[in-house]
């Protein structure tokens, strides 16, 4: 297990200086750079000579790129020029962290805890009408993009019902006591639980939007893999044994069938931290998502670089924590 762990590490370090690679040629070629969005399009020749030779912009691209890693490897992405003006962009990123984490925490809940138990049923009761009712769920939730969705459910559940809050993170009048900057938990930790309260109902829209995504591809994926491993031979031999549906259920079904499930969660993360750019966005949420399309839209080089090399990083740390649940679910992994 030591050396299969090992083994994927070394492939995380490979593939994270692949991706530091193209991070930092595709930001050198976006039209203007960051000297244009520090100075302007309106500077003087000067001044933008003066900017580049600050940033180090006017040495070779080697020395550049080997900067560049260092910089990153000690948290040191610049200053923020638009999102946050003046503040240090790592700081930026852990500011809103946490209020991304929370959403993509109740998204990712959602859709396993709604997804995989469907997904059984549906396999259970292959060709009845749950099966084709869940099925037919399950593409709504693809084919609708999920800033529509953000929409619909914001309009009649906020706007015509008044039955979840509207925008934000929570209530302001609320005055809550911030510990950690998960509101949530904040209010847990000072027992504010009218605080925690406020802060749920805040993200239950955002969630159920953009679970929407994961909870298809979860049930569809969970639904396919259960129908493949109850026509598997081992199944019929443990029902020929007389042992309990429970018991073939746990020990036998779930437990393979869960496989390629474990593998697709890891690639959902990175499909809520895309989604999240558009759901924050129509529920004012101040979290990365945000912080990336304000970036965007404003030229924030500095901002961009640490979400993009943050992102890239989370991504592939949580493939290689699935990677060694897989393996530790099934030991054949361990020799590939």
């Amino acid at each position: 297990m030591l050396r299969y762990i090992a083994r994927r590490v070394l492939q995380m370090i490979g593939v994270m200086f692949a991706l530091s690679l193209l991070i930092f040629a595709w930001l050198r070629a976006l039209p203007g750079g960051p000297v244009d969005a520090l100075l302007g399009e309106r500077a003087t020749p000067e001044r933008r000579a003066a900017l580049r030779k600050v940033l180090g912009l006017d040495q070779p691209l080697p020395v550049q790129y080997l900067k560049f890693l260092d910089n990153a490897a000690h948290g040191n992405f610049g200053v923020s020029s638009a999102v946050q003006p003046g503040t240090d962009a790592m700081q930026v990123f852990l500011t809103r962290l946490p209020a991304t984490m929370e959403l993509t925490g109740v998204a990712i809940v959602l859709a396993l805890a709604t997804g995989i138990p469907l997904g059984y049923l549906a396999a259970k009761r292959h060709g009845g009408i749950f099966d084709n009712l869940g099925v037919l769920l399950s593409l709504v939730g693809v084919a609708v993009p999920v800033f529509f969705l953000a929409f619909v459910l914001k309009q009649y559940f906020a706007v015509d019902w008044q039955l979840l809050p509207l925008n934000g993170r929570q209530n302001p009048d609320l005055n809550a006591t911030r510990v950690t900057g998960f509101f949530i938990l904040d209010g847990i930790l000072t027992r504010e639980f009218d605080a925690s309260w406020d802060a749920f109902l805040h993200l239950i829209l955002p969630g159920v939007a953009l679970a929407t995504i994961p909870f298809a591809v979860v049930f569809r994926i969970t639904r396919a893999s259960v129908l493949d491993v109850l026509d598997e031979d081992f199944v019929r031999t443990a029902e020929a044994k007389g042992l309990t549906r429970q018991v073939i259920r746990r020990r036998h079904v779930l437990r393979n069938a869960l496989l390629p499930v474990v593998t697709t969660i890891g690639l959902q993360v990175g499909g809520l931290l895309t989604g999240a750019v558009l759901t924050e966005t129509v529920f004012s949420i101040a979290g990365l998502g945000d912080a990336m399309n304000l970036a965007f839209q404003q030229k924030d080089f500095s901002v961009l670089q640490v979400l993009i090399v943050m992102a890239a990083t989370t991504y592939v740390v949580v493939n290689l924590l699935v990677d060694i649940a897989y393996a530790y679910i099934d030991p054949r992994v361990r020799t590939r």
